[in-house]
């Protein structure tokens, strides 16, 4: 668990990392997994949609969480990293499909 404080309502919250990897190497990574849409600022429509202020809110949020988890990685000597779809496709991992 670490703690954030969130850009959107500058309150104190709790974000869990996807994954926790240790390699044979001994190097550690916390992982968050995304879509690469959401690692992304959003593109400003026309006119300010409510889904443009939803996704811009979580984007915000999102990058609030990662702020904090890669302070928190080098504090205990590790690496933070977001992973999306093409790092997985990258990684040979095959994604599911609808």
């Amino acid at each position: 668990m670490i703690p954030y404080v969130c850009k959107t309502d500058g309150r104190v919250h709790r974000y869990f990392v996807d994954l926790k990897v240790t390699m044979a190497d001994g190097k550690t990574y916390l992982v968050e997994i995304k879509p690469k849409s959401q690692t992304q600022p959003p593109i400003q429509p026309k006119r300010k949609t409510r889904r443009y202020v939803i996704e811009v809110m979580n984007y915000v949020k999102n990058t609030s969480k990662w702020e904090a988890a890669d302070k928190y990685a080098v504090q205990m000597g590790w690496t933070f990293s977001v992973w999306t779809e093409e790092t997985l496709k990258g990684f040979g991992i095959r994604l599911l499909t609808a």
